[in-house]
């Protein structure tokens, strides 16, 4: 009886559910992360590379970055293949330097820093930044990968068919993935950047996928962000619409 979680801090979690309590089970990183030195084997707990440790008017070096191996946007399993599929970005790096009493303020966002302070960097050798990961909770390793090449903010529906659809990238396509082996098997453009949970429904007999396309927040910050780092400027038309297609 697990639970699983594919923290923001770049590692996935697998954790035991018992009637008396939730114990600790593994944790391996699923992005690069150069922040935790060791996890404690008994409780999970990690230790921290002093190094990456933010003081004040010291900078700190980390990765992942500010927005992490994979922020909000769900992942999802299939009982089918026994597979979790997270939505994740890799070759993402931030750092930040420690302010001297920072003011707070009540009622908004407080982190010790300015966020326009919060740094984000590429890799030097990365060839892309979004991922869409499957991994085999039988063994615990990754199964397959599919690659793009700026982030990926697409929630993920796994459906009893073997597909996986999601969004979530700057190109406002929407995609069917197989299951089992990460191969792309169909894609569509939509009006915008898609960073909504996808559904799947039946009407008379019919099986329908829908998603609601509307590019900003989180996913346009995080873009300005990549495009500060590569020194361009990509525009993501904006917008609302929900498309819905048919499963044949």
């Amino acid at each position: 009886q697990a639970l699983i979680h594919p923290g923001r801090n770049g590692y996935l979690w697998t954790l035991e559910r018992k009637a008396d309590g939730i114990k600790f089970v593994d944790a391996k990183p699923y992005v690069k992360q150069d922040v935790f030195s060791s996890i404690d084997p008994e409780t999970g707990r990690p230790s921290y590379h002093e190094d990456k440790k933010p003081a004040m008017n010291k900078k700190a070096d980390f990765c992942p970055s500010l927005w992490g191996g994979k922020d909000w946007p769900p992942a999802a399993y299939s009982p089918k293949t026994g597979y979790l599929y997270i939505p994740a970005n890799e070759n993402l790096c931030g750092a930040l330097t420690g302010q001297d009493n920072p003011p707070y303020v009540r009622g908004q966002l407080w982190l010790g820093v300015e966020i326009k302070d919060i740094v984000m960097t590429v890799r030097e050798d990365a060839d892309h930044i979004g991922e869409l990961q499957a991994w085999d909770m039988k063994t615990g390793e990754k199964a397959w990968t599919h690659n793009f090449k700026y982030h990926n903010w697409g929630p993920v529906l796994a459906t009893g068919g073997d597909l996986i659809f999601a969004g979530g990238t700057n190109d406002r396509y929407f995609r069917a993935f197989d299951a089992k082996t990460g191969s792309k098997l169909w894609e569509y453009r939509t009006n915008s950047g898609i960073t909504a949970v996808p559904v799947t429904y039946e009407v008379d007999g019919v099986q329908y996928v829908s998603v609601q396309s509307g590019w900003g927040v989180d996913a346009q910050r995080m873009q300005n962000r990549v495009d500060k780092a590569y020194g361009f400027k990509t525009d993501v038309p904006q917008g609302g619409v929900i498309w819905t297609f048919t499963v044949r």
